[in-house]
């Protein structure tokens, strides 16, 4: 969870009023209880499916002004990518699992929040620790945001011990913004983050082809596998990023709630030390169509550069010694080269609560179609996708 969702978690129902439809205030004298079930499944045209269910709970006491919750998903990812199939790897499915808590307390204009959560994976290993507080000034009109989050990392080998072979990571992310209540039903946020990465992110799997210096030209972007094997040289080293990587991003949303709709869009720009650029913009607009059922159309679209050593084909080279040596810095995650991605969908959220009171069921459907083109990599230059998600909300006053 990011230090803004956490932030604007800690202002209670009344600060995300312009991003839903609005209910009851919670009582004063008692507990909120909120769970969530929630599945969703992702299929591309790359041959990898994710199915990931998801589980979620939250108990809070508005007058006391303390919350804790938790959450558990699993991923299962099937793949046959591109990629696999590139290094004759056969079909491989992989389960990760996903633990976070959060424990807050806003008893009146300063409140804070702590996040814990652990992502295990037979190979790789992340824990992080986080701390999120919000400070509301001039009357409640007016909100400052901050937080710092420590993440650490270990990448490894399926099988093979972590006391054999791993690579660390170490992550510090820092967080500041602002949220400004402009109206009585227009909230503005402006948050920056920065992120700042220690360890070796290269992927121990990941094989990059090598060619011989002049015929990476013969390749065009999209190019075969049978055609990329054709062409390469026989050696093909593992993939080798930087060892420091640092990421800034400045992130904008305007939320404003009509009678009976709500509009958010979103803004994000994004740089990094490695020469990566991206915009990413986000729009949301929820109709009501009656008292419990509503609409939800939703477009994004991501643009991007690609990082400074990325090649759509690497090419080999001689040394000093006359040695054939691959460059010093290779990746073939196409995820670092320029693309850009197109996104929309629609979510339906349904009360299904027999009348306004204690007790709130809401069932959303959400689907986004997502349609990837990338500029200037191998094997794929374009990647059609299709997320959907039901969820189950429950509110108990």
């Amino acid at each position: 969870m990011t230090a803004l969702a956490l932030a604007l978690a800690l202002l209670g129902s009344g600060r995300t009023a312009a991003t839903a439809p609005r209910r009851p205030a919670p009582p004063l004298d008692g507990l909120v209880v909120r769970s969530n079930l929630e599945t969703s499944v992702y299929v591309d045209t790359d041959n990898v499916t994710v199915v990931t269910p998801t589980i979620s709970g939250s108990v809070e006491s508005p007058l006391s002004g303390w919350s804790v919750g938790g959450r558990y998903l699993v991923d299962v990812v099937t793949a046959a990518s591109a990629d696999i199939v590139a290094t004759a790897t056969p079909r491989w499915r992989e389960v990760r699992h996903v633990i976070a808590g959060t424990a807050g307390y806003k008893p009146g204009d300063l409140g804070g929040a702590l996040q814990a959560s652990a992502s295990i994976e037979p190979d790789y290993l992340s824990l992080a620790l986080g701390a999120t507080g919000a400070w509301e000034l001039h009357h409640d009109s007016v909100t400052l945001l901050f937080g710092y989050t420590y993440a650490g990392d270990t990448a490894g080998r399926t099988t093979t011990p972590f006391e054999v072979f791993s690579r660390p990571l170490a992550r510090h992310a820092l967080h500041a913004g602002t949220s400004w209540i402009a109206g009585r039903a227009t909230i503005v946020t402006a948050v920056v983050d920065a992120l700042f990465e220690r360890g070796d992110q290269s992927k121990p799997y990941r094989y990059v082809p090598m060619f011989e210096p002049g015929a990476g030209d013969d390749l065009p972007a999209g190019a075969s596998v049978d055609l990329v094997n054709r062409l390469r040289a026989h050696e093909r080293p593992l993939e080798q990023l930087p060892l420091s990587r640092e990421r800034f991003a400045l992130t904008g949303r305007l939320a404003h709630r009509f009678s009976t709709s709500t509009l958010r869009f979103e803004e994000r720009v994004y740089v990094d030390t490695w020469g990566l650029m991206a915009s990413t913009s986000d729009a949301l607009y929820i109709f009501d169509l009656d008292r419990r059922l509503s609409l939800a159309p939703h477009v994004r679209a991501h643009l991007q550069t690609g990082v400074d050593f990325w090649r759509r084909a690497y090419e080999l080279a001689r040394d000093a010694q006359d040695r054939v040596v691959p460059p010093d810095l290779r990746t073939g995650d196409r995820e670092l080269g320029p693309l850009r991605a197109f996104t929309g969908g629609l979510g339906l959220h349904c009360d299904l609560s027999r009348t306004a009171g204690a007790r709130r069921w809401v069932l959303s459907l959400q689907a986004d179609g997502v349609l990837t083109e990338y500029l200037d990599a191998l094997y794929v230059a374009r990647r059609n996708a299709l997320f959907t998600a039901v969820s189950l909300d429950a509110t108990f006053d």
